[in-house]
């Protein structure tokens, strides 16, 4: 049985489509004052939609001050709304800006005096939810946390998880690509999309609902919108794959040597207890002291006194049965790999605790505010070299330096965040990107998994992405974006693509 929160659209044919809006109401010289906008923007979609700088201040701009940088925000309440303002703010050259949560950590919702924010609050509907096919429909400004609740509550989930759940949107987590702690298991966005629905700069409305996985009916344009940070248009409807939801769960933080040891035990444990485990994260000592010791753990003891930390999480039938079956697992390699500590939780409160270790990273910017952070693919077997160079690349900057590392050791998923306040100048962020960043590509590894581009890592991705891969991406932009309205700056450099 479906059920369904509101009506929705039936599957059909892609299409693109011009909304049919009177521009001739809304049009204004490019000259006009920031006032005059924003009469002219509450005409367009209501009073009630735009918020003015009167409005803005004091509210939560999110992780990045500069986020509330623009000359009003506009939350559209429905894809035809967003469609008249990307249509009027094209006719009249205004730039826009999408935002989700204001959860991103590389500048992708920042905005500047000239521009408009398109604030996705307002389409936060689940549309339907279909049990017997497992998919979801909703709108892009529904959060992920919203998600999750609607979907246990009939044994579903959305396979996707993140320390930010209550605030990331799913049209965020789309136009980031975003990973999470499951990704090498159910994947990353890209993955759990079956169809899309976006606005185009120029108002048209590219529709492509599919609630399928296999399609292979000519190019798969919505793939263009995963991870394009908004530069290509805004993204306001979602079909996602569903998976079972667990019944229950067990936990456990295990000291370890290094990565090695760590990719050792999630083998076993993936032989062992085949589809079961949910999550493997690694935590290098550094990391697990400073938000151990704020979270009042014993960071002299085991395990968190190891080299490194493993967060693990097992599926079981009941929390007991999860229990014995980690403990179970855990005990059959204890010996063979000398594992040198290894805390189980018995309870889910305890669970809980222990994984706040892992998932309260803000500590670090508390402790080093506006840290700058960096987010890498490694292949698995290569973690522990990778970083005994970067480390030693990193202290030959400065001795000082002591990051703060931590990530998905499943998918080789990497955080290095710096014990720096931030921002660092700029030939002192060209060299730490050289020893994060220079070896990356020859491994097969990426420059950014999960985070994205940005405004933060552009200089980074013109210095070490594929030039014909920058090539490639300027071109879409142009042939999608000809006058730069999207999310300018992000990802390219606007002024060298136009």
């Amino acid at each position: 049985m479906s059920e369904t929160a509101a009506p929705t659209r039936p599957p059909g044919r892609t299409v693109c489509r011009k909304p049919e809006i009177a521009m001739s109401d809304a049009a204004m010289p490019a000259t006009a004052s920031g006032a005059d906008r924003i009469d002219r923007l509450r005409a367009l979609l209501g009073t009630s939609a735009i918020l003015g700088p009167a409005e803005l201040e004091g509210r939560d701009a999110g992780w990045d001050a500069a986020n509330f940088n623009a000359f009003a925000l506009a939350r559209p309440s429905s894809t035809a709304a967003v469609a008249r303002l990307l249509a009027w703010c094209a006719d009249e050259g205004i730039v826009v800006v999408p935002q989700g949560g204001r959860t991103g950590l590389v500048g992708g919702a920042v905005s500047s005096p000239d521009a408009l924010i398109c604030d996705l609050g307002g389409l936060a509907a689940i549309e339907e939810i279909d049990a017997e096919t497992g998919i979801a429909v909703v709108q892009a400004g529904i959060t992920l946390a919203a998600l999750q609740q609607a979907t246990n509550a009939i044994g579903l989930d959305p396979g996707i998880d993140l320390a930010a759940r209550g605030s990331a949107t799913i049209g965020g987590m789309v136009s980031t690509n975003a990973g999470g702690i499951m990704a090498f298991r159910a994947g990353v966005m890209r993955h759990r999309v079956l169809g899309l629905e976006v606005v185009l700069p120029d108002g048209r409305i590219f529709s492509d609902m599919t609630r399928v996985i296999k399609t292979s009916a000519g190019y798969d344009l919505k793939h263009l919108f995963i991870g394009a940070e908004g530069t290509l248009g805004v993204v306001t409807r979602v079909v996602l794959k569903l998976e079972p939801v667990v019944a229950a769960r067990a936990t456990a933080l295990v000291a370890i040597a290094d990565a090695q040891m760590g990719l050792a035990i999630v083998r076993h444990l993936q032989t062992r207890l085949p589809g079961r485990l949910r999550a493997a994260e690694i935590m290098w000592r550094t990391f697990v002291a400073a938000t151990g010791a704020a979270l009042g753990f014993d960071v002299s003891q085991s395990p968190f006194d190891a080299p490194c930390v493993l967060g693990l999480e097992i599926a079981g039938e009941d929390f007991d049965e999860a229990a014995s079956a980690l403990e179970n697992g855990l005990a059959e390699i204890y010996d063979e790999l000398d594992i040198e500590g290894c805390v189980v939780a018995t309870s889910l409160q305890q669970a809980e605790r222990l994984w706040s270790v892992r998932e309260r990273t803000e500590i670090l910017y508390r402790l080093h505010p506006r840290a700058p952070s960096f987010d890498v693919s490694v292949a698995g077997g290569a973690i522990d070299v990778y970083l005994s160079r970067t480390l030693a690349d990193l202290r030959l900057i400065d001795p000082e330096i002591e990051p703060y590392v931590f990530g998905h050791l499943a998918d080789g998923n990497l955080h290095i965040v710096l014990n720096l306040p931030g921002p660092l100048d700029e030939a002192m962020q060209e060299d730490v990107e050289r020893a994060i960043y220079q070896d990356l590509a020859a491994m097969g590894g990426s420059l950014s998994a999960e985070h994205g581009i940005g405004l933060t890592k552009r200089a980074a991705f013109e210095r070490y992405a594929d030039p014909v891969k920058q090539q490639l991406t300027a071109a879409i932009k142009n042939l999608l974006d000809p006058t730069g309205i999207c999310n300018p700056g992000k990802i390219l450099d606007t002024k060298l693509v136009l």
